[in-house]
């Protein structure tokens, strides 16, 4: 009996030593991580060690919380070694230790429930497990990053300036009372450690003074006005993770936020799920600035979203199920000329409107916009957003100049644009695509009929799966449709956006006065005015408007305005109604010395030259300062909204408007 004692003492006994040796050794390793993130410090970061687990009752414990410009930092420390990772999946040895990081990962997302009361985005919560002593970049693993020591410091400090001091100090006090302080002492830190901690392998040495300055140099390379475009309001940080069980739409005036919560929303739901995210848009130039945005915003899912533009998706979905597209628009436009010429010219429809883009724009937006096949359907169609009442003759006369279009199309071998969405949207009916977890639309408004159901098609009504956001008060485009009309339903799963973060009230009430009294046929069946706001919180100088009888007089303004201007020239935005505007203000510009970056060329990276492109190509995007250069006075002048060519050019001219956050200038010319 002696004997069996003994030797039960023993072994709880040699449990005991493993235990202190295991304390030890996490004890020291802890210590060891702490002195390698204090670098942090000087980039405006807090370090809290030793934090209770968030709710538990038991002693485990948060090894580090830090809390810096980036966001909000939980931390662990792992002494592993001989450690791989594969398919998401984590290996010590060959042991698959994976799950020993699920707690972690709770921990994470009850962070962010708490820290959203407060304000916070979801994707300002990280979760990061340190492999003390080791060299790894930084991979995410079930819902962790897992990041080697050496690394650590600098991937925290790679998020950049997310939070002001204030929210800083708000984010701190929250983290304080959410990760309760243990009856363990803290640790002391002492910057002078030298020796390894690490018993199962051989460590590498810490920084040495050029790491550590690469560190604080990290978080320093946004631009102001890319930063800033990336910007959440911690207002809207609740709306990013809120669930909805099917299709869903995100709507308000100019200013309200509403893409870069489809940007954040798409960060969160990557993180949420293991299939892509995609963001699409009708705006040529937006899925690749949004897609350099998410890159510094969310390094950690950036690969898991897919940024493309809506045609750019479906003529690759067509390549790549083998399905020929012949797509030429110029020919296109031939052939639709030739059309008109033998069919529509000396018909009823010249009675109506004698401008052949009418009618091509009928059939585009209206017909082939909504994959129309027989007369009948269009017949009986509200021609939604279309301002020119048709009766039934005038429509067979319509869909003659259509059938005659398709007919010259086939004639000379080519698709127009409209065909790609109809080809792309049958081919998915015919076979489903699988790997899309969600797809966001931006300026939902833009797209066809067409365009949404084939969307709508890659997740279905699957709960989070389609995200419209878009505001019909900034429809720049002829015609219009229901969500209805596109089999998708929204119902009980609307939001509105009411403060304007961007604009000053002087440039929301100077660019308000162009579409007073406008009213739209949504996309969700009502009809409507610009989306009331409750709040502008922002104030600035008054806009300038001049008016200017000779051109050469205006761009000699133009150009002394601009050299007044209080930000850098990477900074301001001049956009323009057309293409030849374009044009005409790069050659005053370069004339001038000022460097010029076009907007198709943009692709949301900070450039030290003044961005000129169309207003189409600006939707989405952010200046401080906008020039709107050479606007004709009868857009501006006109009265009356019944002329739906007015009045979508007017609606342009409030979009270029509502671009600038701090200051405007505009230009007309007689």
């Amino acid at each position: 009996m002696r004997a069996a004692l003994a030797a039960e003492h023993d072994r709880l006994a040699a449990i005991a030593r493993q235990d202190a040796e295991r304390w030890m050794i996490a004890h020291r390793t802890e210590k060891q991580v702490a002195v390698s993130l204090a670098p942090l410090t000087a980039a405006g970061y807090v370090l809290v060690h030793d934090r209770g687990w968030p709710g538990s009752r038991s002693r485990a414990q948060i090894d580090h919380v830090v809390v810096g410009p980036g966001g909000l930092f939980i931390v662990d420390t792992k002494a592993w070694a001989d450690v791989e990772i594969m398919l998401n999946r984590i290996f010590r040895g060959q042991a698959d230790v994976t799950d020993e990081l699920a707690g972690l990962a709770e921990v994470g997302r009850g962070t962010e429930e708490v820290m959203a009361e407060l304000g916070l985005a979801p994707g300002q919560v990280h979760v990061v497990v340190v492999l003390a002593g080791r060299t790894m970049r930084a991979t995410e693993v079930a819902g962790v990053v897992v990041v080697g020591e050496k690394q650590a410091a600098k991937h925290i400090n790679s998020y950049g300036r997310r939070l002001t001091e204030s929210q800083v100090n708000g984010v701190l006090t929250a983290a304080l009372r959410h990760f309760p302080v243990l009856d363990a002492a803290q640790i002391d830190l002492d910057a002078s450690i030298a020796e390894p901690v690490i018993p199962e392998a051989d460590p590498e040495p810490l920084f040495d003074v050029e790491e550590v300055a690469d560190i604080l140099l990290e978080g320093l390379m946004a631009a102001p006005i890319e930063e800033w475009m990336a910007f959440l309001h911690p207002s809207q940080a609740k709306l990013v993770r809120r669930s909805f069980n099917g299709p869903s739409r995100v709507r308000g005036s100019a200013g309200t936020g509403k893409t870069v919560i489809g940007l954040h929303r798409a960060a969160y739901l990557a993180r949420s799920q293991r299939d892509k995210i995609l963001v699409t848009s009708f705006v040529r130039t937006l899925p690749d600035v949004l897609g350099n945005l998410l890159a510094r915003l969310a390094p950690d899912v950036a690969g898991r979203v897919e940024f493309t533009g809506v045609h750019a998706f479906a003529s690759r979905l067509l390549k790549q199920r083998g399905v020929r597209i012949r797509l030429n628009g110029t020919e296109a436009d031939h052939a639709f000329t030739s059309a008109w010429l033998s069919t529509g010219a000396r018909g009823a429809l010249v009675e109506v409107d004698h401008n052949l883009r009418y009618w091509k724009d009928e059939i585009s937006y209206v017909i082939k916009g909504r994959g129309l096949t027989r007369f009948e359907q269009y017949a009986e169609l509200t021609r939604t957003g279309r301002r020119r009442p048709l009766g039934l003759d005038q429509r067979r006369e319509v869909w003659r100049l259509y059938v005659a279009y398709q007919e010259e199309l086939k004639r000379r071998g080519v698709d127009d644009f409209d065909d790609v969405i109809l080809r792309a949207e049958a081919s998915l009916r015919d076979r489903p695509l699988a790997g899309y977890g969600a797809v966001v639309i931006d300026e939902a408004q833009d797209l066809t009929c067409a365009m949404v159901r084939m969307l709508h098609l890659l997740v279905g009504d699957k709960a989070d799966g389609l995200t419209l956001i878009g505001d019909g008060q900034q429809s720049i485009y002829p015609g219009g449709f229901t969500l209805n009309e596109a089999n998708v339903s929204i119902a009980g799963r609307g939001v509105v956006m009411s403060t304007n973060y961007r604009n000053t009230r002087e440039i929301l009430e100077f660019a308000s006065v162009l579409i007073e009294g406008d009213v739209f046929a949504d996309i969700d069946g009502g009809v409507r005015g610009r989306d009331g706001l409750s709040n502008v919180p922002r104030s600035g100088p008054a806009p300038i408007s001049r008016r200017f009888d000779a051109r050469a007089v205006h761009d000699r303004e133009f150009v002394a305005h601009f050299a007044n201007l209080p930000c850098p020239p990477g900074d301001v935005g001049v956009l323009c109604l057309t293409s030849q505007g374009v044009q005409a203000a790069i050659r005053t510009l370069t004339a001038a010395g000022i460097p010029v970056h076009e907007l198709t060329e943009y692709k949301g990276i900070p450039v030290n030259a003044v961005k000129v492109g169309t207003i189409k190509r600006a939707k989405g995007l952010e200046f401080k300062q906008v020039m709107l250069p050479r606007v004709p006075a009868w857009v501006v002048d006109a009265n009356g909204t019944d002329d739906e060519a007015l009045t979508i050019h007017r609606r342009e001219l409030y979009v270029g408007m509502t671009r600038a956050r701090d200051g405007l200038w505009v230009g007309v010319c007689s």
